[in-house]
């Protein structure tokens, strides 16, 4: 198992949901935390609370992963002793929407698709070379099981997410020949804001998405993340799927009345 002791590991999408919980996990573990998301507030009382918690080491970056300039200057401004990162967790993404596709919104699918997949070929862009220079890093994408099966009306987030898994399989088929590790983690219903997102601001709309399931939380997910990056530096956890009991398929649901 590897230790992440001092390990520097940048964490996009970390002021909520799997990123936040990614952020506490590897703070425990004693690594060195990048946290970047758009909600400064956010990312500065979660850097409070756990800099009180666990007294670990935290560098705070604003930053809309959508803009490839802002994330350019993010990269390349880093202090040098944060600069050599060992571990990319492309977490942020979203949901829009759900509509038909001949009645989906333009702008619900441009978030999607400027955020989910160019954000997180940005992010990979800047940060990789540096990982291949210095011959060690590991890049853990997250994907969905949107990206393994289609269900209706998520058109185009599924084809986002479907982009994910084919850029984690092309990365890993590039980076053969080097220590660098790529590792998908797709999971299925996670009680997140994903769902307020994907419905603009309806709380009472997204409660029905969870309703008389027990989901998947954002620790559950943060666990197998820390899982696939301790393993032994030979091993490459290239792709996990991981649903709730209750979840079968990117379809079907137990739903308990």
């Amino acid at each position: 198992m590897i230790s992440l002791q001092n390990q520097i590991v940048l964490i996009t999408g970390a002021s909520s949901g799997i990123g936040t919980a990614c952020a506490r996990v590897f703070a425990a573990a004693g690594a060195k935390l990048i946290l970047a998301a758009r909600r400064w507030e956010r990312l500065q009382q979660l850097a409070d609370l756990l800099s009180k918690d666990i007294h670990t080491e935290i560098h705070l970056l604003q930053l809309d992963v959508r803009d490839r300039a802002a994330v350019e200057a993010a990269i390349s401004s880093l202090p040098p002793s944060w600069s050599d990162i060992d571990i990319l967790i492309n977490n942020a993404g979203l949901s829009r929407g759900l509509d038909k596709l001949h009645e989906g919104s333009f702008e619900d699918w441009e978030e999607m698709i400027d955020t989910n997949i160019k954000g997180l070929l940005y992010l990979t862009r800047y940060v990789v070379p540096g990982m291949v220079k210095r011959d060690r890093g590991h890049v853990v994408n997250i994907g969905s099981i949107a990206g393994h099966q289609t269900y209706p009306n998520g058109n185009v987030y599924c084809g986002t997410k479907a982009a994910v898994r084919a850029i984690s399989e092309g990365l890993k088929q590039d980076l053969l020949g080097t220590p660098i590790r790529v590792t998908s983690v797709d999971p299925g219903m996670v009680e997140t804001e994903f769902s307020e997102v994907r419905f603009h601001g309806d709380t009472e709309r997204a409660k029905k998405v969870y309703q008389g399931v027990t989901p998947l939380t954002p620790d559950d997910v943060a666990d197998v993340i820390f899982f696939c990056v301790t393993r032994s530096p030979h091993v490459n956890i290239n792709e996990v799927v991981l649903m709730p009991v209750d979840q079968a398929s990117a379809t079907l649901v137990n739903r308990r009345t």
